[in-house]
Protein backbone atom coordinates (compact mmCIF):
# COMPACT_ATOMS: atom_id res chain seq x y z
CA UNK A 1 0.00 0.00 0.00
CA UNK A 2 2.82 2.42 0.90
CA UNK A 3 4.54 1.66 -2.39
CA UNK A 4 1.39 2.52 -4.38
CA UNK A 5 0.93 5.79 -2.49
CA UNK A 6 4.56 6.77 -3.04
CA UNK A 7 4.20 5.98 -6.73
CA UNK A 8 1.18 8.26 -7.16
CA UNK A 9 2.96 11.05 -5.26
CA UNK A 10 6.09 10.65 -7.40
CA UNK A 11 4.09 11.32 -10.55
CA UNK A 12 2.98 14.67 -9.09
CA UNK A 13 6.59 15.78 -8.45
CA UNK A 14 7.19 18.94 -10.57
CA UNK A 15 10.71 17.88 -11.57
CA UNK A 16 9.32 14.75 -13.20
CA UNK A 17 6.45 16.69 -14.77
CA UNK A 18 8.88 19.14 -16.36
CA UNK A 19 10.36 16.35 -18.46
CA UNK A 20 6.97 15.58 -20.04
CA UNK A 21 7.00 18.74 -22.21
CA UNK A 22 3.28 18.24 -22.88
CA UNK A 23 0.65 19.96 -20.75
CA UNK A 24 -2.08 17.44 -21.52
CA UNK A 25 0.16 14.60 -20.38
CA UNK A 26 1.17 16.60 -17.29
CA UNK A 27 -2.45 17.32 -16.37
CA UNK A 28 -3.57 13.73 -16.91
CA UNK A 29 -0.63 12.36 -14.92
CA UNK A 30 -1.20 14.73 -12.00
CA UNK A 31 -4.95 14.19 -11.77
CA UNK A 32 -4.87 10.42 -12.24
CA UNK A 33 -2.04 10.11 -9.71
CA UNK A 34 -3.98 12.26 -7.27
CA UNK A 35 -7.19 10.32 -7.84
CA UNK A 36 -5.33 7.05 -7.33
CA UNK A 37 -4.15 8.41 -3.98
CA UNK A 38 -7.71 9.35 -3.03
CA UNK A 39 -8.90 5.90 -4.04
CA UNK A 40 -6.41 4.26 -1.67
CA UNK A 41 -7.09 6.71 1.16
CA UNK A 42 -9.36 5.46 3.97
CA UNK A 43 -11.00 8.92 4.02
CA UNK A 44 -11.65 9.29 0.31
CA UNK A 45 -12.29 5.73 -0.76
CA UNK A 46 -14.33 6.66 -3.79
CA UNK A 47 -11.70 8.33 -5.95
CA UNK A 48 -12.89 10.80 -8.62
CA UNK A 49 -16.46 10.10 -7.53
CA UNK A 50 -15.73 12.14 -4.39
CA UNK A 51 -16.64 15.32 -6.26
CA UNK A 52 -20.01 13.79 -7.09
CA UNK A 53 -21.00 13.10 -3.49
CA UNK A 54 -21.80 15.14 -0.42
CA UNK A 55 -22.15 14.14 3.21
CA UNK A 56 -25.58 13.03 4.39
CA UNK A 57 -27.60 15.75 6.15
CA UNK A 58 -30.67 15.27 8.34
CA UNK A 59 -33.75 15.34 6.12
CA UNK A 60 -32.06 13.70 3.12
CA UNK A 61 -33.85 10.71 1.64
CA UNK A 62 -32.10 7.66 3.13
CA UNK A 63 -32.66 5.86 -0.18
CA UNK A 64 -30.01 8.17 -1.71
CA UNK A 65 -27.29 6.94 0.67
CA UNK A 66 -24.56 5.04 -1.16
CA UNK A 67 -23.99 2.01 1.05
CA UNK A 68 -20.92 0.86 -0.87
CA UNK A 69 -19.22 4.15 -0.05
CA UNK A 70 -20.35 3.77 3.58
CA UNK A 71 -18.76 0.34 3.65
CA UNK A 72 -15.42 1.79 2.54
CA UNK A 73 -15.42 5.00 4.57
CA UNK A 74 -17.75 4.29 7.53
CA UNK A 75 -19.44 7.64 6.73
CA UNK A 76 -22.78 8.44 5.11
CA UNK A 77 -22.68 10.07 1.65
CA UNK A 78 -25.42 10.72 -0.86
CA UNK A 79 -25.05 10.90 -4.63
CA UNK A 80 -25.70 14.35 -6.06
CA UNK A 81 -27.76 14.85 -9.19
CA UNK A 82 -25.76 15.82 -12.26
CA UNK A 83 -27.34 19.29 -12.37
CA UNK A 84 -26.08 19.96 -8.83
CA UNK A 85 -22.47 18.99 -9.51
CA UNK A 86 -21.67 21.45 -12.30
CA UNK A 87 -20.14 24.81 -11.52
CA UNK A 88 -18.39 27.67 -13.31
CA UNK A 89 -14.65 27.90 -12.72
CA UNK A 90 -12.33 30.80 -13.58
CA UNK A 91 -8.57 30.21 -13.57
CA UNK A 92 -6.59 33.46 -13.27
CA UNK A 93 -2.86 33.06 -13.98
CA UNK A 94 -0.33 35.79 -13.17
CA UNK A 95 2.13 36.25 -16.08
CA UNK A 96 4.10 39.20 -14.69
CA UNK A 97 7.90 39.13 -14.99
CA UNK A 98 8.47 37.92 -11.44
CA UNK A 99 6.56 34.72 -12.23
CA UNK A 100 9.30 33.70 -14.68
CA UNK A 101 11.94 33.50 -11.92
CA UNK A 102 13.55 30.16 -11.10
CA UNK A 103 16.43 29.05 -8.90
CA UNK A 104 16.11 25.43 -10.04
CA UNK A 105 14.52 23.33 -12.79
CA UNK A 106 11.00 24.74 -12.36
CA UNK A 107 10.09 28.40 -12.77
CA UNK A 108 7.09 29.81 -10.96
CA UNK A 109 5.23 30.25 -14.25
CA UNK A 110 5.85 26.61 -15.23
CA UNK A 111 4.57 25.47 -11.85
CA UNK A 112 1.53 27.71 -12.35
CA UNK A 113 1.02 26.16 -15.80
CA UNK A 114 1.15 22.64 -14.35
CA UNK A 115 -1.33 23.60 -11.64
CA UNK A 116 -3.74 25.42 -13.95
CA UNK A 117 -3.61 22.57 -16.50
CA UNK A 118 -4.35 20.01 -13.78
CA UNK A 119 -7.25 22.06 -12.39
CA UNK A 120 -8.64 22.52 -15.90
CA UNK A 121 -8.38 18.76 -16.54
CA UNK A 122 -10.03 17.96 -13.21
CA UNK A 123 -12.85 20.50 -13.72
CA UNK A 124 -13.67 19.56 -17.30
CA UNK A 125 -13.93 15.90 -16.26
CA UNK A 126 -16.62 17.03 -13.83
CA UNK A 127 -18.45 18.82 -16.69
CA UNK A 128 -17.72 22.23 -15.18
CA UNK A 129 -17.66 25.34 -17.35
CA UNK A 130 -13.99 26.34 -17.13
CA UNK A 131 -12.51 29.62 -18.29
CA UNK A 132 -9.03 31.16 -18.04
CA UNK A 133 -7.54 34.64 -17.90
CA UNK A 134 -3.83 35.48 -17.95
CA UNK A 135 -2.77 38.88 -16.62
CA UNK A 136 0.05 41.13 -15.44
CA UNK A 137 -0.87 44.79 -14.81
CA UNK A 138 -3.91 44.31 -17.05
CA UNK A 139 -5.90 41.41 -18.43
CA UNK A 140 -4.23 39.70 -21.39
CA UNK A 141 -5.60 36.59 -23.05
CA UNK A 142 -9.16 35.51 -22.19
CA UNK A 143 -10.71 32.07 -22.69
CA UNK A 144 -14.42 32.26 -21.70
CA UNK A 145 -15.84 29.45 -19.52
CA UNK A 146 -17.55 26.75 -21.56
CA UNK A 147 -18.44 23.07 -21.32
CA UNK A 148 -18.16 22.32 -25.03
CA UNK A 149 -16.06 19.50 -26.44
CA UNK A 150 -12.47 20.59 -26.94
CA UNK A 151 -12.53 23.23 -24.16
CA UNK A 152 -9.68 21.53 -22.29
CA UNK A 153 -7.39 21.71 -25.33
CA UNK A 154 -8.31 25.38 -25.78
CA UNK A 155 -7.32 26.04 -22.16
CA UNK A 156 -4.05 24.15 -22.56
CA UNK A 157 -3.18 26.14 -25.70
CA UNK A 158 -3.85 29.29 -23.70
CA UNK A 159 -1.29 28.16 -21.12
CA UNK A 160 1.25 27.15 -23.75
CA UNK A 161 1.19 30.61 -25.37
CA UNK A 162 1.78 32.59 -22.15
CA UNK A 163 4.64 35.09 -22.44
CA UNK A 164 6.36 37.30 -19.82
CA UNK A 165 4.42 40.45 -19.01
CA UNK A 166 5.24 43.55 -17.02
CA UNK A 167 4.58 44.53 -13.42
CA UNK A 168 1.95 42.98 -11.16
CA UNK A 169 -1.21 44.96 -10.40
CA UNK A 170 -3.54 42.27 -9.14
CA UNK A 171 -6.06 44.52 -7.39
CA UNK A 172 -6.62 46.60 -10.54
CA UNK A 173 -6.79 43.47 -12.69
CA UNK A 174 -9.46 41.97 -10.42
CA UNK A 175 -11.60 45.07 -10.83
CA UNK A 176 -11.35 44.65 -14.59
CA UNK A 177 -12.03 40.91 -14.27
CA UNK A 178 -15.28 41.48 -12.37
CA UNK A 179 -17.13 42.26 -15.62
CA UNK A 180 -16.53 38.67 -16.79
CA UNK A 181 -18.23 37.10 -13.76
CA UNK A 182 -21.94 37.13 -14.56
CA UNK A 183 -22.94 34.22 -12.30
CA UNK A 184 -21.71 32.75 -9.05
CA UNK A 185 -18.40 31.03 -9.69
CA UNK A 186 -15.32 29.44 -8.23
CA UNK A 187 -12.48 31.92 -8.83
CA UNK A 188 -8.94 30.50 -8.59
CA UNK A 189 -6.07 33.00 -8.54
CA UNK A 190 -2.51 31.71 -9.14
CA UNK A 191 0.25 34.25 -8.46
CA UNK A 192 3.36 35.09 -6.43
CA UNK A 193 1.29 37.92 -4.90
CA UNK A 194 3.76 40.79 -4.86
CA UNK A 195 0.85 43.01 -3.96
CA UNK A 196 -0.25 44.99 -0.92
CA UNK A 197 -2.42 42.57 1.15
CA UNK A 198 -4.98 45.22 2.08
CA UNK A 199 -5.46 46.39 -1.50
CA UNK A 200 -5.75 42.80 -2.67
CA UNK A 201 -8.28 42.00 0.06
CA UNK A 202 -10.46 44.95 -0.95
CA UNK A 203 -10.62 43.65 -4.51
CA UNK A 204 -11.30 40.07 -3.39
CA UNK A 205 -14.16 41.08 -1.07
CA UNK A 206 -16.25 42.06 -4.08
CA UNK A 207 -16.22 38.49 -5.38
CA UNK A 208 -16.86 36.97 -1.97
CA UNK A 209 -19.83 39.22 -1.22
CA UNK A 210 -21.31 38.41 -4.63
CA UNK A 211 -21.51 34.75 -3.57
CA UNK A 212 -18.36 33.48 -5.31
CA UNK A 213 -15.87 31.08 -3.75
CA UNK A 214 -12.30 32.35 -4.09
CA UNK A 215 -9.13 30.29 -3.84
CA UNK A 216 -5.62 31.80 -3.80
CA UNK A 217 -2.54 29.76 -4.68
CA UNK A 218 0.62 31.62 -3.61
CA UNK A 219 3.43 30.21 -5.75
CA UNK A 220 6.98 30.82 -4.50
CA UNK A 221 10.47 29.59 -5.39
CA UNK A 222 12.49 27.86 -2.62
CA UNK A 223 15.09 30.64 -2.82
CA UNK A 224 12.39 33.24 -2.14
CA UNK A 225 11.23 31.29 0.90
CA UNK A 226 14.66 30.52 2.37
CA UNK A 227 17.14 33.04 0.87
CA UNK A 228 20.10 30.64 1.33
CA UNK A 229 22.67 33.06 -0.16
CA UNK A 230 26.05 33.43 1.53
CA UNK A 231 28.34 36.44 1.69
CA UNK A 232 27.71 39.63 -0.30
CA UNK A 233 25.48 39.78 -3.38
CA UNK A 234 23.40 42.15 -5.46
CA UNK A 235 19.74 41.27 -5.98
CA UNK A 236 17.67 42.64 -8.84
CA UNK A 237 13.91 43.18 -8.85
CA UNK A 238 12.79 41.37 -12.01
CA UNK A 239 9.81 43.66 -12.58
CA UNK A 240 11.41 47.06 -11.85
CA UNK A 241 15.11 46.42 -12.49
CA UNK A 242 15.98 47.93 -9.10
CA UNK A 243 19.23 46.55 -7.65
CA UNK A 244 19.50 45.89 -3.92
CA UNK A 245 22.73 45.06 -2.01
CA UNK A 246 22.50 41.87 0.06
CA UNK A 247 24.71 40.59 2.88
CA UNK A 248 23.81 37.24 4.41
CA UNK A 249 24.77 38.38 7.90
CA UNK A 250 22.25 41.24 8.08
CA UNK A 251 19.89 41.05 5.12
CA UNK A 252 18.54 37.49 5.38
CA UNK A 253 16.88 38.02 8.76
CA UNK A 254 15.26 41.28 7.62
CA UNK A 255 14.12 39.73 4.34
CA UNK A 256 12.57 36.66 5.97
CA UNK A 257 10.86 38.85 8.56
CA UNK A 258 9.37 40.96 5.78
CA UNK A 259 8.30 37.92 3.73
CA UNK A 260 6.70 36.13 6.67
CA UNK A 261 4.90 39.33 7.63
CA UNK A 262 3.58 39.65 4.08
CA UNK A 263 2.36 36.04 3.97
CA UNK A 264 0.79 36.33 7.42
CA UNK A 265 -1.06 39.47 6.34
CA UNK A 266 -2.33 37.75 3.19
CA UNK A 267 -3.52 34.75 5.18
CA UNK A 268 -5.25 36.99 7.73
CA UNK A 269 -7.02 39.07 5.10
CA UNK A 270 -8.20 35.91 3.32
CA UNK A 271 -9.43 34.36 6.54
CA UNK A 272 -11.42 37.52 7.35
CA UNK A 273 -13.50 37.12 4.18
CA UNK A 274 -13.54 33.30 4.16
CA UNK A 275 -11.18 32.93 1.18
CA UNK A 276 -8.95 29.85 0.84
CA UNK A 277 -5.21 30.58 0.80
CA UNK A 278 -2.45 28.06 0.11
CA UNK A 279 1.32 28.62 -0.19
CA UNK A 280 2.93 26.38 -2.82
CA UNK A 281 6.66 25.77 -3.29
CA UNK A 282 7.80 25.05 -6.83
CA UNK A 283 9.86 22.08 -5.61
CA UNK A 284 6.92 20.31 -3.97
CA UNK A 285 4.16 18.08 -5.41
CA UNK A 286 0.77 19.47 -6.40
CA UNK A 287 -1.40 17.30 -4.18
CA UNK A 288 -1.94 20.00 -1.50
CA UNK A 289 -3.28 22.34 -4.17
CA UNK A 290 -5.65 19.70 -5.55
CA UNK A 291 -6.99 18.95 -2.07
CA UNK A 292 -7.69 22.67 -1.58
CA UNK A 293 -9.44 22.85 -4.93
CA UNK A 294 -11.56 19.78 -4.22
CA UNK A 295 -12.62 21.22 -0.88
CA UNK A 296 -13.54 24.58 -2.43
CA UNK A 297 -15.46 22.92 -5.26
CA UNK A 298 -17.39 20.74 -2.85
CA UNK A 299 -18.48 23.82 -0.88
CA UNK A 300 -19.57 25.53 -4.11
CA UNK A 301 -21.74 22.52 -4.94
Amino acid sequence: MKGHAALSTRFIDPKILASANNLHLVARTVVEGFVAGLHRSPYHGFSMEFAEYREYSPGDDTRSVDWKVYGRTDRFYVKKFEGDTNTQVFLLVDTSKSMFFSSNEISKIDYARFLAASLAYFSTRQSDAVGMISFDSTIGQVTPPRTRHGQLMTLLRHLETIKPGGKTRIAETLKEFSRFVRKRSLVILISDFYEDPEELAKALRFFHYRGNDVLLFHVLDPLELEMPLEGVATLEDIETGEQIPFTSEHSREAYLRELNGHMTALKKECRNVKIDYEVLRTDQPLDAALFRYLSARSRRI
